[in-house]
């Protein structure tokens, strides 16, 4: 059975759920879907939840009632029996029902996580009466039942697979399983949702508990391509890429998928493919544990990036002196992305800057603190093994024009990392497509 996983933009219209099915079925195979919430929904509970903080019912009651009548055209559009438009203006109007109520109670952050769950609720309850109203065998399987997080928030794949074998024995024989995406329990059995990754990661901890012998995320773009095709012209999707270089990727700008959210799918070994919705037969990028040999896959840019230096004689020769620098960064919450060091001092990047003036201040205790800000990280990926004689020569050449801040080599066999000036980028993105892939 495969996976796929359709994201707001796929399920944003009428037509779109429309154009969503027929790629469901075309196949005839039985598949497992996960939605997202449609395009703006998740923007519009997340505004009701702001108007409720603010203690404004009438502004939250404003905004209720404005998706309400959005979602009154869509089932006008979507259906053409009765019988099931009916059924679907039932169910949206105990939500938006449900939704009111909150106006007349304390809110919290936990009411807040429950309003932001509808939107998957109801694009899922939207799609599957529309299959059942074209005749599909499609069954509608509630992620609250069975998508739980443990006391760390990370999910818990033991109780997935187990409940979720249970519900899908209980509805055997459906040609399409329907579930939302993002939303969960956590470990006290309230209304959660998965953090990083969103649907996505549901689709990839649903592929891994039926063990699916694919998982499909579908987008308005076709895969991950060679280069930020909003910098540099004539970028291609990469058709084939290992977990750990989608996973670099990921992390360093290329926003179709999250870095996390392909881990259990990694684990479990079972392939990803990001295709396009609006080209659904293009190829797109397919990722997988297979490594290809001798290849420089992709570029990726990280902006909005702050360099700080440490400066100390101290450290010379000095046990524990790095220690100490990486514990005042945890203890203010801020991972750190890129480290180079030297005998009397080490650089580090980090990409969230809300605590820096407390950090400046720990590490000034240390030695001498110097920051750039308005810094961006340039990352080539692929198989950059240190046996692959001549390939970091490559990219050098290739920024051999660019003032570059800081290198990182070696921490990985799959990314050379380069730290320079934001108003470098695309200057830096441009050569490095001309030197590697064109």
């Amino acid at each position: 059975m495969k996976v796929m996983k359709f994201g707001g933009t796929s399920v944003g219209t009428p037509q779109r759920m429309k154009e969503v099915t027929n790629l469901v079925t075309r196949s005839g195979e039985q598949v497992f879907v996960v939605l997202s919430a449609m395009s703006g929904t998740t923007n519009s509970l997340v505004e009701i939840s702001d108007y409720l903080y603010k203690k404004n019912p009438d502004g939250a009651n404003e905004v209720i009632n404005g998706l309400e009548r959005k979602y009154e055209r869509h089932i006008q559009e979507l259906y053409t029996s009765e019988e099931y438009a009916s059924l679907t203006r039932d169910f949206l109007h105990e939500e938006f029902d449900y939704l009111r109520s909150f106006t007349k109670e304390l809110f919290t952050s936990f009411e807040e996580k429950s309003i932001v769950a509808q939107g998957e609720l109801m694009s899922t309850n939207m799609v599957v009466n529309y299959m059942k109203e074209q005749g599909i065998n499609a069954v509608l399987l509630n992620a609250l039942d069975f998508m739980r997080t443990d006391k760390n928030a990370e999910p818990d794949p033991v109780y997935i697979k187990e409940k979720l074998g249970v519900i899908m024995e209980q509805n055997a024989g459906a040609q399409v399983y329907i579930t939302q995406g993002f939303i969960c329990r956590n470990a006290y059995g309230e209304v959660d949702n998965l953090q990083r990754g969103g649907s996505d990661y549901t689709a990839s901890l649903v592929g891994a508990a039926i063990g699916a012998e694919e998982i499909q995320i579908w987008t308005d773009i076709d895969g991950m391509h060679n280069n930020d095709p909003r910098v540099v012209e004539k970028t291609q999707p990469v058709h084939q890429l290992q977990f750990e270089e989608a996973a670099e990727l990921a992390y360093f700008g290329a926003k179709i998928l999250h870095p996390t959210c392909v881990q259990p799918a990694k684990y479990a070994g079972i392939p990803v493919r990001l295709l396009n919705t609006m080209q659904p037969d293009a190829e797109g990028t397919t990722i997988s544990n297979h490594t290809e040999y001798g290849k420089i896959k992709a570029v990726a840019a990280k902006d909005n990036i702050t360099a700080i230096k440490i400066k100390s004689s101290r450290m010379l020769l000095a046990t524990g002196f790095l220690r100490k620098v990486f514990e005042i960064f945890e203890s203010y919450q801020t991972p750190i992305d890129m480290v180079c060091t030297s005998e009397v001092g080490v650089s580090m990047s980090i990409d969230n800057s809300a605590h820096l003036g407390g950090i400046m201040d720990e590490l000034k205790k240390y030695g001498t603190v110097t920051v750039d800000t308005g810094m961006c990280i340039i990352c080539v990926v692929g198989d950059l093994d240190w046996s692959n004689i001549g390939f970091e020569t490559r990219v050098m050449e290739a920024m051999k024009d660019v003032p570059v801040r800081m290198i990182s080599y070696g921490g990985s066999n799959y990314n050379i990392s380069f730290l320079i000036r934001e108003e470098d980028k695309k200057r830096a993105l441009q050569s490095l497509s001309d030197h590697l892939f064109n």
